[in-house]
Parts: C-alpha cells; sequence; structure tokens
C-alpha cells in the first residue's frame, strides 16, 4: 500500500470525523435566546381592536397572527378550533361581516372595524341558535371537532339561500370537512334549521 494513499485515507477519515462533531453541536435555539430578547419580541408589534361577538376587544399582536390564534390565543374563545391551519378543513370558519370565512387564512390586523362572530356569539343568551339546536337535535355531530365550523358554515349556508335541496347544502358545506362523516345529519340539521329560520 502506498504512503500517498494512506494520506489520502488518513484526511478523509479527519474530514468525517469532523463532520460528525460538528452535526453533535446544538442549532441556536429561541430558548437559549436571553429573556429580555423574547420579552422584546412579545412586546413588538400593533396594538388593534377587534370586534367580536358585539364586544370590542383591544390586543397586541404581531402582525403575522392569524385572526384564529387572535381569537383563540389572544381572547381565549376556543370555540373556534385548529384543524390543519392551512384553510382546508373549515373547522376555523368564523363570520365576518356576515361572511364565512376560515380564520386560519386572514390576519388579524386586516379584520380590525369587521363585526366578527365566532360560535361563543351565536346563542341568545341561554337560547341557542337554530343552528345549534338542530345539529343537537339531529345528532349533526360525533367527534365535535369540526362542529363549530360546520355550524358557522351552516348559518352563512342558510343567509345565503344555498339550501333548497340536499344536493345544494352538500356543495355550499363542502368546504367544511367531516372525519367522523356525519354528513347525512349535517344536511338534515341544515335543513331543519333553514325550515325554522324562514318561518
Amino acid at each position: 500500500m502506498s504512503t500517498a494513499w494512506e494520506a489520502n485515507r488518513r484526511t478523509v477519515l479527519k474530514a468525517a470525523a469532523a463532520s460528525a462533531a460538528l452535526a453533535q453541536v446544538p442549532a441556536p435555539t429561541a430558548a437559549a435566546a436571553p429573556a429580555d430578547t423574547r420579552a422584546a419580541a412579545a412586546e413588538s408589534g400593533a396594538e388593534i381592536v377587534l370586534r367580536v361577538n358585539g364586544e370590542q376587544r383591544r390586543l397586541r399582536v404581531e402582525n403575522r397572527v392569524t385572526l384564529l390564534d387572535a381569537l383563540r390565543e389572544r381572547l381565549g374563545l376556543t370555540g373556534t378550533k385548529k384543524g390543519c391551519d392551512r384553510g382546508e378543513c373549515g373547522a376555523c370558519t368564523v363570520l365576518v361581516d356576515g361572511e364565512r370565512i376560515k380564520s386560519c387564512l386572514t390576519l388579524a390586523v386586516m379584520r380590525q372595524n369587521c363585526e366578527i362572530t365566532t360560535i361563543e356569539g351565536l346563542a341568545d343568551g341561554d337560547r341557542l341558535h337554530p343552528v345549534q339546536a338542530a345539529f343537537i337535535r339531529r345528532d349533526a355531530f360525533q367527534c365535535g371537532g369540526c362542529t363549530p365550523g360546520q355550524i358557522m358554515s351552516a348559518v352563512a349556508c342558510i343567509h345565503e339561500g344555498h339550501t333548497g335541496s340536499a344536493e345544494e347544502i352538500r356543495e355550499w358545506m363542502s368546504g367544511n370537512l367531516c372525519r367522523c362523516a356525519a354528513y347525512a345529519n349535517i344536511v338534515h340539521a341544515v335543513q331543519d334549521a333553514a325550515g325554522e329560520m324562514r318561518r
């Protein structure tokens, strides 16, 4: 075996050992950041006012905070559920100025001066909204994860006038997914509530 080959082999082994050692060094993490830096980050952002369920709510958020996170984590309104966080499942549906939106796809700072309604704001005191009552009567919820979003979307669907048939309801509720597949009961509940709200 030649001396040159031995030198090259030794060089490669040393380089590999150095790479392995570097891989063991932990990357800097947020937890390692100085406490005053983290506190400063929490204090940054904008002070905004959201009108939620008829009340003015003042809060400080970073500009990148979604309406969903502002509702759940800053205002404690956890009835709105976080599902996919990508606008695919509809679990986070709320009403903004009467229209249904997926709150994970919009920023809180963009929704000032709007009337935001969450599932907590739907009932009139102890009296359930007709859609909530119909969901209970028709057993239109199972695990409950999708239920608030389904109900908010159903309220909008009825107001939009898309309840002419079961097929039409399915089409206009198709942005809300139910992992338990309670779709048949949901459609019945929307039909019931639509009939009641038309009276």
